[in-house]
């Protein structure tokens, strides 16, 4: 769910009154869609958060930075080349589009001011950063670069001059009369080519900015349904219509106006605006005000997980391929069991041509019956021969063929057993990359993902001098125990056998791939844990864990001194006796 440009209008003010005449004292990214400006005020500092993912392209300001690689990409190093201790003289929005731009001043040659632009689209999967020195209009450096490949109508590369998106000559509503507006639409509904267009196209075809949510809101308050046709709309429902455009553009310059983000019961984001939501219905939807756009926008950030740390999606890919590789082979070898369970009708039938292999003759017959010796009540038993060797050499080649398909079943048992290892160790490790969010724990799992031979970068995956290990996740149960959560296999093992002390409690989910959860013995809270607080940590275990939106989950859990790690096991294995289970059902809430 994307902001519109006409809300963005809102959110161009509020960064206008943060940041200009602010000074840019740092350039970071932290992945490969992410840019954030630190910049100085007088007596306070802001970042500012700059993404382009396409599912949430967006911009506002940050409490805290997001961490950042320890090598910084091209494009950073051009940022920081061109504009670090630059003052931020404008911040500008491109009529009402999904255009934002970020004029600052620079110092050049021979103490010149020299103007730059930060130039960010936001729209969908064609968003991007481009850097443009505002005296010609000339592209610097862009975070994406668009050549012919990707497009004949637009490029943008270095060297080139920028151009705006391509679009239509629209009605700024900030700038225009609603009654306007309408009378514009009104003209669609009398030209044959546009009379069946449905209101909501034609509310963004006249006007700039408008998207889905500001069209269904103006639909709602004229009492019109934003699917219905132009041609079945009177004067009446155009009045109206201009009264529903009064209404929101309205909501728009009032200052005290909050923005609104609309939730559904999953927590997946209906609607986001910079103006109140009505259209969507209340019984199934939960509306969530904010002071400002950014702590909006933030939370909207976080609903949809935009911020992916680096390498964790090349790391989802790899683990998902070898995962694919390791079930199909499972699938080959079961096969191939199944084929040597005959092993035993091959000796069955070598044991039968022995006892009448001197009632036969040689090359004659391509198949024998005979009466079974191993059946009591009497059976035959049909036998296919070879007839370009001896009844002696059939005889051996079942026997070889029977001591073949013996070896290959501990063989194949053995393999499947290997095979089932390495498909448990890869969904622990998907879990881990679900669960993972810093630099730190994802550095920890490339580690692992080279020392277990998946991938072959063992230079760069070593741990470098002075670098911090991830440290688990702490909670607090309501009792005031101190719950420890692994993220990562190496987390894990750290915490169950360096961290937990004896008297601690042990929890994982029950044969689900998930983080190992400890439970620290609290003396205030008395000897033994009360069945809420394991309840608690329970319920914990199971949201980090493959079965996060399941419901009754079961959950071992086992004092941690029964905790054992056989020698030469994968990380995050391990072995315990005199667990008990638990049901639970993971609550967001109690996060």
């Amino acid at each position: 769910m994307n902001l519109d440009g006409f809300s963005m209008h809102r959110l161009t003010e509020e960064l206008a009154r943060a940041v200009t005449g602010g000074r840019i004292d740092k350039i970071t990214q932290p992945n490969k869609q992410t840019v954030q400006l630190s910049i100085r005020q007088p007596g306070e500092n802001f970042i500012l958060y700059i993404s382009i993912n396409p599912q949430n392209p967006t911009m506002y300001l940050i409490d805290k930075p997001l961490e950042n690689p320890p090598e910084p990409p091209a494009f950073c190093m051009a940022l920081r080349k061109q504009l670090e201790t630059g003052r931020i003289a404008n911040v500008a929005q491109s009529s009402l589009d999904r255009v934002m731009r970020l004029d600052i001043d620079t110092v050049g040659a021979r103490g010149r001011i020299v103007t730059k632009s930060l130039v960010m689209e936001f729209m969908g999967k064609y968003s991007n950063i481009i850097l443009v020195n505002a005296e010609d209009g000339i592209i610097m450096d862009c975070l994406r670069r668009v050549g012919t490949t990707s497009s004949r109508v637009r490029l943008v590369l270095p060297n080139m001059k920028y151009e705006l998106p391509p679009s239509k000559e629209k009605i700024n509503a900030l700038e225009t009369t609603p009654e306007d507006i309408a009378r514009k639409i009104k003209s669609y509904a009398e030209r044959e080519e546009t009379k069946t267009m449905k209101l909501s196209a034609a509310l963004s075809d006249v006007c700039v900015g408008f998207g889905p949510v500001t069209n269904k809101e103006i639909a709602h308050i004229a009492h019109l349904s934003p699917s219905a046709t132009l041609d079945t709309l009177d004067a009446v429902d155009f009045a109206t219509l201009a009264v529903g455009i009064e209404s929101v553009v309205n909501a728009m310059k009032d200052e005290s106006t909050r923005p609104m983000l609309v939730i559904d019961r999953n927590k997946k984001i209906r609607a986001i605006s910079a103006f109140p939501i009505h259209y969507l219905d209340a019984n199934e939807t939960k509306s969530l005000t904010f002071e400002s756009m950014s702590a909006m926008l933030a939370a909207a950030t976080e609903l949809t997980g935009s911020y992916v740390p680096p390498e964790k999606e090349t790391f989802r890919h790899l683990v998902r391929n070898e995962l694919s590789r390791a079930t199909n082979k499972k699938k080959k070898l079961l096969k191939e069991q199944d084929a040597a369970e005959n092993a035993e009708n091959c000796r069955i039938i070598a044991d039968n041509l022995m006892t009448y292999q001197y009632q036969l003759e040689d090359h004659v017959d391509k198949e024998i019956t005979v009466t079974n010796i191993y059946s009591s009540a009497g059976e035959q038993i049909k036998i296919p021969l070879d007839v370009s060797i001896t009844i002696s050499q059939n005889i051996q080649k079942y026997y070889r063929k029977y001591n073949k398909l013996k070896r290959a079943q501990i063989e194949l048992k053995e393999q499947i057993a290997t095979c089932d290892e390495n498909i448990r160790y890869l969904e622990s490790i998907a879990a881990s990359l679900d669960s993972s969010e810093t630099l730190a724990e994802i550095a920890d799992i490339k580690r692992e993902l080279v020392a277990a031979g998946y991938l072959r970068d063992a230079k760069k995956a070593t741990k470098k001098p002075g670098e911090k290990p991830s440290e688990p996740l702490m909670l607090k149960a309501p009792d005031g125990s101190t719950i420890l959560i692994g993220k990562n296999n190496t987390q894990n093992d750290r915490l169950t056998f360096k961290i937990a002390r004896k008297g601690d409690l042990w929890l994982h989910t029950k044969d689900i791939p998930g983080s190992h959860v400890i439970l620290k013995k609290n003396k205030d809270a008395g000897e033994e844990f009360s069945p809420e607080t394991i309840a608690y940590a329970a319920s914990i275990a199971a949201k980090f864990s493959t079965a996060s939106t399941s419901s009754k989950v079961p959950v071992d859990y086992v004092p941690v001194e029964q905790i054992r790690k056989p020698n030469g096991s994968k990380p995050g294995f391990v072995i315990f006796t005199g667990q008990k289970t638990i049901y639970v059902t993971p609550n967001d809430d109690i996060l």
